[in-house]
Order: structure tokens, then C-alpha cells, then sequence
């Protein structure tokens, strides 16, 4: 399994935004769409600010692939679904943390989204 480097976790990390573009059913990337980006150690993590009614999450969440661009970086990924574990309280901190300056009507439901987080894993 491929595996982010230094370099790449720090510039998606720094990065306000993700351009997100999950893998269609008949296989073709879908237009890439701008989302918000964490990361927890030397993992990444989005999550659909629609929740589960989010066009990209859905097709995500079908494909389990995709193309990602965000710091200068482009890489095509795997996405895996994480269950609603003790990760999710990180990565709500995680959330918080990075754009809790744009206000609770924008963090708390990406909070609240917890059934929709996604890793992204480097292929």
C-alpha cells in the first residue's frame, strides 16, 4: 500500500481546500468539487458537508476511488470508509481546529457528519 509523504501531507494539510474527484460507476472522474481536508497523523480525512445526501460522497462511497488535487498535489486515491469510532472524535477536533474560523454554521455540520468520514489513501 502506498503511503503519503512528508511533503504531501503538509502541503494538503495547509491547504483550505480539496478538489475532489470521485470515480463514476462507468468509470469516468466526476467534475472535481472543492471540500474541506484534516489530517490525524499521517492520515487524511474528508467528510460531505450534505452528509449523506452529498453528490461526491455518494460516488465516492460506490467507486472507493478517485482523484484528488490540494497544495500543489495530485494524486489518485483509494477512499475508506471509516466506522464512527474514537478517530472521529480526533478528527472533529481536527475540524475544528482548522476552520473553526469560518464559523459554527460551517464546522458543525461537517461535526455532524461523522457517518460520512472517508480516508484518503495514496494510490
Amino acid at each position: 500500500m502506498t503511503t503519503w509523504t512528508s511533503d504531501e501531507l503538509d502541503h494538503i494539510a495547509g491547504a483550505d481546500e480539496l478538489q475532489m474527484a470521485p470515480l463514476r460507476r462507468n468509470g469516468i472522474l466526476r467534475r472535481p468539487v472543492p471540500i474541506w481536508v484534516v489530517r490525524d497523523g499521517d492520515d487524511l480525512y474528508v467528510r460531505s458537508f450534505r452528509g449523506t445526501d452529498g453528490g461526491w460522497w455518494r460516488a465516492a462511497r460506490a467507486s472507493h476511488m478517485g482523484h484528488i488535487r490540494s497544495g500543489g498535489v495530485a494524486r489518485d486515491v483509494t477512499f475508506v470508509e471509516v466506522p464512527d469510532t474514537e478517530i472521529n472524535d480526533r478528527i472533529d477536533t481536527a475540524y475544528h481546529t482548522k476552520y473553526g474560523r469560518f464559523g459554527g454554521s460551517y464546522v458543525n455540520p461537517m461535526v455532524a457528519a461523522r457517518t460520512t468520514t472517508l480516508k484518503l489513501v495514496p494510490r
